[in-house]
């Protein structure tokens, strides 16, 4: 006669109903008394016995168990939802159209325990004969971020997308970037404009339009220190922008940039046109402290007045 199992192992039994087998371990009671009982099924012995050894290992290591119909369209639309708080809609939509055209269509249905590197490395390479080399980067940052996520709420175990590298796509559009006689020719264009000083500070230093919209006159030295044992040049402060929250882009945008001559020579002659409206406009003047602020005049011709924007 077999002897009689001791209590903690495994056991195996057919569940008629379910037409499948059912393995059951008890890992530990509750604080009651009542057993905690560990199942898995499958429609073979084998199949049981393999998923209840992971859900074993999984308990031993503090891990919830991850769920066996938790599908990449879930991860990924759960992100889409709750991953991207405090980011602007411009990102937030770009986000939910690469997902809803590239990911969810054809990975979507995958369950996302048992998708694997190999599996995302011919998506990619697929992608990567009619997308180009930036699109596929941010394909990749989606789904990536979607896994993370769904990772650190215990719905699979690792991320496999983080393992595999972006392949090169095909050519992005080409270049618009101006050249040196391009931009030297707006530069003379707009000589007279009251954009010239925006123009040649956006050429020279490189800064982002949202950053010098959002540029302050607190935020300004047009003189430096040059005295110093180490000397400060003519500089801009560039720590804000009109992006959401009024932050620069990432945290490390934030930074200072040394101004040209041709800079310097620009924002005096701007500072000193800004001095003269506010005299001639006197107390109806209201001084948002921005340098760059363009002209607005009244509809009314008796009450015109140089006036800032209320916005940017």
């Amino acid at each position: 006669m077999p002897a009689r199992r001791s209590r903690g192992d495994s056991g195996l039994y057919w569940d008629h109903r379910r037409k499948r087998w059912i393995a059951a371990v008890t890992v530990g009671c509750t604080p009651n008394g009542k057993r905690i009982v560990k199942r898995a099924s499958g429609t073979s012995k084998t199949t049981a016995q393999r998923k209840l050894k992971e859900i074993i290992h999984d308990n031993e290591g503090g891990l919830a168990p991850s769920p066996d119909g938790y599908t990449v369209a879930q991860a990924v639309s759960d992100w889409l939802v709750y991953g991207l708080n405090g980011r602007s809609q411009e990102t937030i939509t770009a986000c939910t159209i690469l997902s809803n055209t590239h990911i969810i269509p054809e990975l979507g249905a995958r369950k996302l325990k048992d998708l694997r590197a190999e599996d995302i490395d011919r998506w990619l390479a697929t992608k990567s004969q009619t997308l180009s080399t930036a699109t596929l980067q941010r394909l990749h940052s989606c789904l990536n971020r979607a896994t993370k996520r769904a990772m650190a709420r215990d719905k699979v175990r690792r991320n496999v997308v983080e393992l595999c590298i972006v392949p090169t796509g095909q050519p992005g559009r080409p270049s618009k970037a101006l050249t040196m006689a391009e931009a030297e020719a707006v530069l003379q264009a707009a000589a007279r404009s009251r954009m010239y000083a925006y123009i040649v500070v956006s050429l020279l230093t490189g800064a982002r339009t949202e950053e010098l919209r959002a540029l302050t006159w607190d935020h300004v030295d047009l003189d430096g220190e040059p005295d110093a044992r180490l000397p400060v040049p003519p500089h801009i402060a560039v720590w804000r922008s009109v992006r959401a929250g009024g932050d620069t882009k990432t945290r490390k945008s934030r930074r200072t940039l040394a101004l040209p001559k041709r800079c310097v020579d620009a924002l005096r002659d701007l500072r000193d046109r800004q001095d003269q409206e506010r005299q001639a406009v006197g107390s109806r003047w209201q001084d948002n402290g921005l340098v760059f602020t363009p002209v607005r005049h009244r509809a009314d011709p008796g009450k015109r007045a140089a006036r800032p924007p209320q916005g940017d």
